[in-house]
């Protein structure tokens, strides 16, 4: 093939200039409906089969093709004979209440160490936590300065957008990726400097000049500024005192190489559910301790846990479930999906100081204290 054929002509373009390339039908600027000063015009990006409605700013999610792999069997109940945690001692309990009051600095220690625990009472509840790892694909027109590659627009079709190769991440990990999309380059004279790789000055419009610094624009000649001479002007610094400055768009190359950009994002979306305890703990203290881990399983797609020894489990997983390949499956690519079961120690201590009865909660494998009620909590001495 040689260049005629292969590259377009670098000369002002006409309305039909670009015509309708495969896959790509539907590509116009958003300038023919928000024209502000210096856009593309409206004709400037072609229309690519496969890529119908890419506009400059996002064409949206695009729908995946249909899962290939084949779909899994319901997942049994999980087997772990080991559904209890060993009770919390006097002593680990009394040892976590001390690291808490410690992390405070105005808080007294009194109530640890003059304090009676009289009883000590287990609330463990169930975590079900599903992640679902989802890749999604978007589009949009882009251009960067011309820098002489190749514009390989209608070299060939170009590939459709679940087509392009692009390499995951670890599973259940956040990425993104920007991929220019092969067969979609032009060459087009840059539309902001109108190819002349130099626009006007912002910092002094244009005139090379601006207010003196020393007089403040004053022009005194009674005496004079030493620094202006009394002209009250200064030599602009941004550009020299030339009045124009490298054009920001072309970077001075006055043409630009405009493609499709697909945005490729890998996102793990991650719900809770945690069954209700009636201790009185808040829930959100939960979120962000660990528990014992009873049941993992990961699949392309999970299927509702049967018959677990919790209802309320079995329900969220289904519920959770069903959310998440309704909501993510019409916009993005399910990858994968992991459900795991956690146990939450949670053990409500009841204790007297001064004849007064108190309570707090030791909860998680990290052991963290919640003492609403903590008798002692400025132990400043105002001098």
């Amino acid at each position: 093939m040689n260049s005629a054929a292969a590259y377009t002509p670098l000369m002002p373009t006409s309305a039909n200039t670009f015509s309708n390339a495969p896959f790509y039908e539907g590509n116009v600027s958003a300038g023919a409906m928000y024209p502000p000063v210096m856009a593309p015009q409206p004709n400037m990006f072609g229309n690519v089969p496969g890529y119908e409605g890419t506009v400059p700013g996002g064409g949206g999610f695009l729908p995946p093709p249909m899962p290939m792999q084949p779909v899994a069997p319901p997942q049994p109940a999980p087997e772990n004979p080991e559904w209890s945690i060993p009770s919390l001692s006097e002593n680990a309990a009394r040892e976590a209440l001390k690291e808490f009051v410690s992390s405070h600095c105005c808080y007294g220690d009194a109530p640890v160490t003059q304090g009676v625990i009289t009883s000590m009472e287990p609330f463990n509840t169930f975590r079900y936590r599903l992640e679902t790892f989802t890749e999604s694909r978007s589009t949009d027109w882009a251009h960067k300065p011309h820098e002489g590659e190749p514009a390989d627009f209608y070299a060939q079709p170009a590939p459709r957008p679940w087509e392009v190769q692009a390499t995951p991440p670890k599973l259940f990990s956040d990425h993104t990726e920007k991929i220019r999309v092969p067969y979609t380059s032009s060459v087009k004279q840059c539309h902001t400097c109108n190819a002349a790789g130099t626009e006007q000055c912002k910092e002094c419009s244009g005139s090379g000049k601006k207010t003196c610094p020393m007089c403040n624009g004053a022009a005194k000649s009674d005496p004079a500024c030493t620094h202006c001479n009394g002209t009250g002007k200064d030599r602009c610094t941004k550009c020299n005192g030339s009045g124009k400055k490298q054009c920001e768009t072309c970077k001075g190359k006055r043409q630009l190489l405009t493609y499709i950009e697909l945005k490729v994002e890998w996102k793990n979306h991650v719900e809770d559910h945690l069954v209700e305890q009636s201790c009185g703990l808040k829930s959100d203290n939960l979120r962000s301790v660990k528990g014992k881990e009873l049941f993992k399983s990961s699949q392309n797609l999970v299927y509702p846990l049967l018959g677990f020894p919790n209802p309320a489990v079995s329900q969220a997983s289904e519920r959770l479930i069903k959310e998440h390949q309704t909501n993510y499956g019409k916009t993005s690519r399910i990858l994968q999906q992991r459900q795991t079961v956690e146990l939450i120690p949670i053990t409500q201590v009841n204790y007297k100081w001064k004849d007064k009865s108190y309570v707090y909660y030791v909860y998680g494998n990290e052991r963290k204290v919640s003492a609403d009620d903590y008798p002692e909590t400025c132990c400043c001495v105002i001098l």
